[in-house]
């Protein structure tokens, strides 16, 4: 299980990080491109899962949003791990993916934010 302790000491030790906070939350950018963030679920998207576990499929736990390389990256990631990473008709079109952080180990952690990291660096 990761922390936000653990996304941060992560994306820290990526070189021309900075973290700060995007529409209130945290989040991490490079080079000024937002990279990881601190997403809590909006109240129409819980809506749209049919509410929070386990009667709906909102998940209850921290949200960590990250870029991915391209919506088939993402696809990929939500169709292999579903318990881990998923997303919301917000993000139709975009390339990021959703990741439960509670449900997330920290090695796969560390591949996720150091990808996002660098789809972002380019």
């Amino acid at each position: 299980m990761a922390t936000w302790d653990d996304v941060a000491a992560i994306a820290a030790g990526l070189a021309d990080v900075e973290e700060g906070t995007s529409y209130g939350n945290r989040a991490w950018k490079v080079k000024g491109k937002l990279f990881v963030w601190e997403r809590p679920l909006r109240k129409k998207e819980v809506e749209a899962m049919g509410g929070f576990e386990p009667e709906g499929e909102a998940p209850t736990g921290e949200i960590l949003g990250a870029r991915v390389p391209d919506e088939g990256a993402k696809r990929a990631l939500v169709e292999s791990e579903p318990e881990i990473y998923f997303t919301t008709p917000h993000f139709d079109g975009h390339a990021s993916v959703l990741i439960r952080l509670d449900r997330i180990g920290r090695q796969d952690l560390e591949e996720a934010i150091a990808e996002a990291w660098h789809s972002r660096r380019g």
